[in-house]
């Protein structure tokens, strides 16, 4: 008897978190709330199960209704294990025009496996990275990507987990410098890809609600409106692609969103196997003008709490492959040398 009064109840305030998910342009508590969008849906679907198999047909096929409704709404920022993450926002490609390789990583300030980040990046040889988390005791082991990848700026932040970086083997545009901002939340430089000038902007939020994200996103919207008509911005968002912060970010800029990548960050605390099922995708690509995406996945884990995210991508009227393709990346993956060699 208790359990048929208490399983509609919960779903009626499951229902009720729910409708207030999509109310996040009003408050960015409910915007917070609209981050668990996906798992709320789910939950709804179960309990809506539930009621249909002890003979609430009327209030389980409207749960079912709205929770499939509700996760259609955030369906397109998923990759589902096991499944080809092809999306239509994704061009094929052109086996005329060059194809570029931005990787995005939150290193996690206390990342104690540098060697793996320094890997992932000698397997999957990016033309640009943009990190985040770059806290002082990754100063020295990004020194030995130096060689390899010698346009680089990187960003000092205000906290114990750093700044952002952007580095490149591609050179940035001559007299044009690379640029920190917003307390080292966000790096711009313009790179040259045989000829053609893109922004390429590594961005770290803060936290949602009750911390300070929106204002962050509005101390920001100005710098984020000098991106230029060719741009590509990529970062850990601490917000989901479909939430009131990740939109305000792509209205600042006038970029739109990747969607398809998955989720990359689940808490520390619990079991990565679980990651692909209930984390968040909160590490966001945005591009826009010539950019042409490709595909963007999320790759092996490299001891952060966030997965890499790799990025292939084109430019429109850019140069024909064979002149654009860079040299192979060699990464040392020896350990730093004392001072007596």
């Amino acid at each position: 008897m208790i359990f048929r009064i208490l399983l509609p109840l919960t779903a009626l305030a499951i229902a009720a978190l729910l409708s207030l998910s999509f109310l996040g342009r009003l408050h960015p508590a409910l915007d917070s709330v609209a981050h668990f969008r996906g798992h709320l849906a789910v939950l709804l679907g179960l309990v809506a199960i539930a009621l249909l198999l002890i003979g609430f047909w009327k209030e389980g096929v409207v749960g079912l209704l709205f929770a499939a409704a509700a996760f259609s709404s955030v369906s397109a920022s998923f990759s589902f294990p096991g499944l080809t993450s092809v999306h239509a926002a994704f061009a094929p490609k052109d086996d005329a025009r060059a194809v570029y390789r931005l990787l995005q990583m939150n290193l996690r300030f206390d990342n104690q496996t540098p060697e793996k980040v320094l890997s992932l990046i000698g397997r999957t040889q990016p033309d640009v990275i943009t990190f985040n988390e770059v806290s002082t005791k990754w100063i020295a082991p990004l020194e030995r990507l130096s060689a390899a990848y010698p346009h680089r700026v990187i960003c000092k932040g205000t906290t114990r987990v750093g700044g952002v970086a952007i580095l490149s083997r591609r050179p940035f545009e001559a007299g044009v410098p690379a640029n920190c901002f917003g307390n080292g939340s966000i790096a711009i430089a313009s790179i040259d890809f045989g000829g053609q000038m893109v922004k390429v902007a590594a961005l770290h939020l803060g936290w949602p609600w009750p911390y300070h994200q929106w204002a962050q996103v509005d101390d920001l919207a100005g710098v984020l409106g000098t991106l230029g008509d060719t741009a590509i911005l990529a970062g850990d968002f601490n917000a989901t692609g479909w939430s009131v912060s990740a939109r305000r970010v792509a209205e600042a800029g006038g970029l739109t969103l990747v969607e398809s990548i998955g989720p990359t960050w689940l808490h520390r605390k619990l079991p990565k196997p679980l990651r692909p099922f209930i984390g968040l995708p909160i590490d966001q690509v945005l591009a826009k003008g010539n950019v042409v995406v490709h595909s963007a996945k999320t790759q092996d884990d490299a001891g952060s709490d966030h997965l890499p995210v790799l990025v292939e991508f084109s430019l429109l009227a850019g140069p024909p492959a064979p002149d654009s393709e860079a040299p192979t990346v060699t990464v040392d993956l020896s350990p730093p040398r004392g001072p007596h060699g």
